[in-house]
């Protein structure tokens, strides 16, 4: 159990924490909300000592073992996979001692640890991870130096969860995976041994991968059981509760206030009036809780072209060898939003780059409009902002026409403010570079935007805005995203790139998800069940009743879950004198999970069965 005890810590005279309480119960998967700056990092570096507390306490099980990805691993000569094995550096002393070790004891002792840790099956299940994270058999043995940064952070991700530390902490962890990544490192986290605490802002990952939400806000730290939606509509629940007690007791304090100014002159009303004095005097203020600041992104409209604005026929595209994608004819209007599928290598960026005019095509015919401008945004713009430069320095280089005011309105619209707008680049947070990074992608009014993972480094609110912008944008846009939630709310149409070409794919997101977990190679639409009969009525009101009783058993075991997750946060029940009470709650919950897996994939064959008796 993670204990988290009346903390209190400043950074340069700003409070981030002040008498801030929490418990995180053993076993528990934890996701860390709260807006960008309040502290969050900063708690991860206080639970691993790394800072220290002005007052309070964090305390854990004696000798657990903390763990977290501080940076990338180094470029060096080592393979991917022996990196990942030397992160678990109790087998890697172990096996060293063993070579040398000559008393029969102590060579025992070492033989008897490795069985306990599992040491002989060590290598596979670190291949298992790294493919996990996109990373094929022949990649694990390349040397860490011919990867880029961004896939050095894989492997020391890799090297932490293969490490399977009692405690780990994980911060903002899918801003360097692709959606298969993410995918997989949501699936893993679910089955994940050991207490997990994740800073992120995917709302998929948030609703699937964790059993409770720890909420920093306001300086406090709450707890809250469930995933992020039921967090998010307990937490509005309360807001608004809060917000109509503080407006009930305003008009009360109003009331009072008005009797007493009126008749605190008058000798018959006197006594009166200093009895509603006093009621004022006593009465504990209730403050309603700020609503968040609207975060919103304003991109410029661009005027109607003909379509269509992009047409590709018969076109191949490479970096000078052999072509990465070839045959393709595609087509784009200036009202589609399209998201591109695939696995990691299969050419999504590629095509992204010959769409953006960054890339020519090797061979066939791409017609575009003579009017149209292309935004094109990417994370590795993000890196390429000069640092000693400011935003107004950045967007004056671009509009040197245009007066302050409307350079500074510019990033305002953007949710760079004044402070932001003359800070140095290199002193602003991943969020507000990328911010700025979006701006100059949109400057010009683009027909076609494409983003490559834009929402690396955006908090909640900044996702929910660029939702609401790309749904109110008058252009196309075509997107890569591990965002699954951006890319339900946005896409319209997706395309699967894979083996070389690009092609519609016709189901939708959530059965690529499930391919994708399920590890299908192909990843390719499934086809409809062609009919053989007509399926009668009799039959499909038993599917129906079958899908309801799904339904109700999905409910219940829910239900149960909540209970069993309240129950399960109590402090109480975590003294020495209750160990074995703990232990069958914890069995049972764990009883409880597999249950809802089961009936999750019962109520998805059930609905299959009657989709497919419909017809």
């Amino acid at each position: 159990m993670l204990k988290i005890e009346d903390i209190t810590y400043s950074v340069e005279g700003r409070p981030l924490f002040e008498g801030a309480s929490a418990t995180i119960p053993t076993g528990h998967k934890v996701g860390l909300v709260g807006r960008n700056g309040v502290g969050k990092t900063t708690l991860f570096r206080l639970i691993k000592k790394e800072l220290a507390l002005e007052s309070g306490d964090i305390s854990m099980p004696s000798r657990a073992r903390i763990g977290g990805v501080a940076q990338e691993v180094p470029s060096s000569s080592t393979s991917l996979l022996d990196t990942v094995l030397a992160a678990d550096t109790e087998r890697a002393a172990l096996l060293i001692e063993a070579e040398t070790a000559h008393d029969p004891h102590r060579i025992a002792e070492i033989q008897h640890r490795l069985n306990d840790i599992d040491a002989w099956s060590a290598e596979g299940r670190a291949s298992n991870i790294l493919k996990g994270l996109g990373f094929d058999a022949e990649a694990q043995l390349r040397p860490c130096s011919d990867f880029s940064g961004g896939w050095r952070m894989r492997v020391a991700l890799a090297g932490v969860l293969f490490a399977q530390p009692d405690y780990l902490l994980l911060d903002e962890p899918t801003n360097y995976l692709d959606l298969e990544g993410a995918l997989w490192l949501e699936s893993y986290l679910q089955k994940y041994p050991h207490t997990v605490l994740i800073i992120s802002h995917d709302r998929g990952l948030l609703n699937r991968a964790v059993t409770g939400i720890l909420h920093l806000d306001n300086k406090k730290l709450t707890y809250w059981s469930g995933p992020y939606d039921q967090f998010a509509r307990q937490v509005a629940e309360r807001r608004a509760v809060l917000q109509a007690e503080a407006r009930k007791q305003a008009d009360k304090r109003a009331h009072l206030q008005a009797f007493v100014d009126r008749f605190k002159a008058k000798a018959s009303k006197a006594a009166q009036a200093q009895s509603r004095v006093k009621m004022l005097e006593k009465m504990e203020t209730i403050t309603a809780p700020e609503d968040a600041k609207k975060v919103v992104f304003t991109f410029p409209a661009p005027e109607e072209l003909s379509p269509p604005i992009i047409n590709l026929e018969g076109v191949a595209v490479g970096y000078g060898g052999p072509p990465i994608l070839k045959k393709l004819s595609l087509r784009i209007d200036q009202d589609d939003r399209i998201a591109l599928l695939g696995r990691n290598g299969e050419g999504k960026s590629t095509l992204s780059k010959l769409l953006a005019g960054k890339l020519q095509p090797a061979e066939g015919k791409m017609v575009q409009s003579s009017k149209l401008r292309i935004g094109y945004f990417a994370q590795h713009q993000v890196d390429e902002l000069i640092i000693d430069e400011t935003p107004l320095q950045h967007v004056m280089r671009l509009r040197p026409a245009e007066g302050q005011p409307r350079l500074r309105a510019r990033l305002a619209g953007f949710g760079l403010m004044a402070d932001q707008a003359e800070t140095a680049v290199g002193r602003l947070s991943g969020g507000q570079k990328a911010r700025l990074s979006l701006l100059l992608a949109t400057i010009d009014a683009p027909h076609l935007l494409i983003l490559d993972e834009p929402t690396n480094h955006l908090d909640m609110e900044s996702r929910e805005a660029l939702v609401e912008a790309l749904t109110e944008y008058s252009g196309a846009v075509v997107l890569v995203s591990h965002d699954m939630h951006l890319l339900g709310l946005v896409a319209d149409r997706l395309w699967l790139v894979k083996g070389g070409a690009v092609a519609p794919y016709t189901e939708d997101l959530e059965a690529y998800r499930r391919q994708l977990l399920a590890g299908d190679e192909e990843a390719k639409p499934v086809k409809p069940v062609e009919k053989v009969k007509k399926v009668s009525q009799d039959e499909i009101k038993a599917l129906r009743s079958e899908v309801k009783k799904s339904e109700e058993r999905l409910e219940k075991l829910n239900e149960m879950r909540d209970r069993l997750a309240k129950k399960l946060a109590d402090p109480a029940l975590y003294e020495d004198a209750r160990k074995g009470e703990l232990d069958t709650w914890n069995k049972k919950y764990a009883e409880v999970m597999e249950a809802l897996d089961r009936a999750e994939a019962m109520w998805v064959s059930a609905q299959e069965k009657l989709e497919a008796a419909k017809g």
